[in-house]
């Protein structure tokens, strides 16, 4: 693929994978908000105990050889039709598992519901085994536009699920409702949009040559997944479920907010990396304007959400809500790195450096394992904090085989950090005297989003940030080719 095309590739991406993930996050949070009003904190504590185990089982079925199927750059139909069927039969092997299993789940919290519960939301295992490859085949082709209809269409159908069981008291149900109608319309949006389908072919050959590289993504997921569980299996069992619920709630609004840009960065990053895995010059320029660019759009969501978390948390979800407010602004110092992890992982993953990102997972999990030991007898926020020290750490680990790769020094990462960071920290300040002001939640929050706005950008207007400049180019682009669009149309 030419450059230029390549480069058209991926703004066509970029255009469709943030309008897929705004428009998810726009109803995500509405419902969230209407959802965390209508249950109770305890419901939500009971779902977070059973995802513990879903996310984990969902490793197997979902990583590793979707991964490998992107990376490699010759991948056919016997490829992706080998993959289907291994994944199909590994995804009810596991939900086998997981439904004999449920009764020992549901005695180790001293939780009889949770067996009924944890039985009914493993039926996302094996709508996995057939949405995993959908999600590799438009990943690789590129075909971003799949992606935004998928989404929208399962994201508005679960919100109405989720909401009218709610309203009706079906509690926790409501929210296991949701889940599941959620992954079924993804799965079955793509089955009719995307135009591939498997060949009845199986190969064991090109299996265990996609699983010289899918084994070590696989084993790196599952480290990641289980790690980052692992507080709220420490949480829900040493402390209480509302405790849990607190904890999970003060990160999702943060995690919410990064998970969408971030996904969307490395959606669209990794596949167009593969292209350039043989060109370390171009692969370099990728990945720091990759965390120039989401850096630029991530620090100041985090500093502001941080900063207007008390009265966001009041307005949105209620008082009784309120005890998550110090997890949520832990989790927005935690969040506001993932840019910097995220590119230099998809620029290693990229270059088929598997074991390197194995060796780089065991590394960041064996030091968060034993923070989390130290800890985990000294409060729940005790365990937030250190989640945040980890993430540090990991940060280091992840931009380290950069260095040796790339030529991509610390010292080059640290300066392409540090405006975004210094223009967020005065955009904070401001915002934080606005907040001062004594006026009701609403009215505060509106004049602290215009006024960190507005102070933002003329920072970065009167610092000459290359960023800006960048995101106004871009915004400028996508208005052409709409325009061009409309009038190839009128013609």
């Amino acid at each position: 693929m030419s450059e230029g095309g390549l480069q058209r590739k991926v703004f066509s991406g970029l255009v469709w994978k943030f309008g897929e993930r705004i428009g998810a996050q726009a109803v995500s949070f509405l419902v969230s908000i209407i959802l965390a009003r209508l249950l109770l904190p305890s419901d939500y504590g009971v779902i977070a105990l059973i995802t513990i185990f879903i996310d984990i089982a969902n490793v197997f079925v979902s990583s590793g050889f979707g991964a490998a199927l992107v990376q490699k750059k010759d991948a056919d139909e016997l490829d992706f039709s080998s993959v289907f069927y291994f994944s199909i039969v590994m995804s009810w092997v596991l939900y086998i598992i997981v439904f004999l299993c449920a009764p020992v789940v549901a005695g180790f919290y001293d939780k009889e519901i949770l067996t009924s519960v944890l039985r009914v939301m493993a039926l996302k295992l094996p709508l996995a085994g057939v949405n995993s490859v959908q999600h590799a085949y438009v990943q690789k082709k590129m075909l971003f536009k799949r992606f935004f209809f998928s989404t929208l269409i399962g994201t508005v159908g679960s919100a109405v699920v989720g909401i009218v069981m709610a309203y009706t008291g079906f509690g926790a149900w409501a929210l296991v409702a949701q889940y599941l109608f959620n992954s079924t319309m993804d799965t079955v949006v793509l089955w009719f949009t995307v135009r591939w389908r498997p060949v009845w072919r199986f190969s064991l050959g090109r299996m265990k040559y996609l699983f010289s590289f899918g084994w070590k993504m696989l084993a790196s997921e599952l480290i990641h997944t289980s790690y980052k569980q692992i507080r709220s299996l420490i949480i829900g069992k040493v402390y209480t479920e509302k405790d849990l619920a607190f904890y999970n709630q003060g990160g999702k609004l943060p995690n919410l907010i990064v998970t969408n840009i971030n996904s969307s960065v490395s959606s669209v990053l990794f596949p167009a990396m593969t292209l350039k895995q043989d060109d370390t010059g171009k692969l370099k320029e990728m990945v720091r304007l990759s965390i120039r660019v989401s850096s630029y759009i991530m620090w100041p969501l985090m500093i502001g959400l941080l900063v207007m978390s008390e009265p966001i948390v009041r307005l949105m979800f209620t008082e009784k809500w309120l005890p998550c407010v110090p997890y949520m602004q832990i989790a927005c110092i935690q969040f506001a790195l993932e840019p910097v992890q995220t590119a230099n992982v998809q620029a290693v993953k990229a270059m088929g450096r598997g074991r390197t990102y194995l060796i780089m997972e065991i590394v960041k999990k064996v030091f968060g394992i034993v923070m989390i030991v130290a800890v985990m007898y000294q409060g729940v926020m005790a365990i937030a904090v250190t989640a945040m020290f980890v993430t540090f750490f990991a940060a280091l680990v992840n931009s380290t085989p950069n260095r040796k790769y790339l030529g991509y020094t610390y010292l080059e990462q640290l300066v392409d950090l540090i405006p975004s960071i210094l223009l967020a920290a005065a955009m904070g300040i401001c915002v934080y005297g606005v907040g001062r002001l004594p006026v009701p939640d609403l009215l505060s929050i509106v004049l602290q989003v215009v006024s960190g706005a507005a102070s933002y950008i003329i920072l970065s207007v009167a610092f000459g940030v290359s960023q800006f400049r960048y995101l106004i180019d871009i915004l400028k682009n996508f208005i052409k080719m709409m325009r061009s669009r409309r009038r190839g149309e009128d013609a």
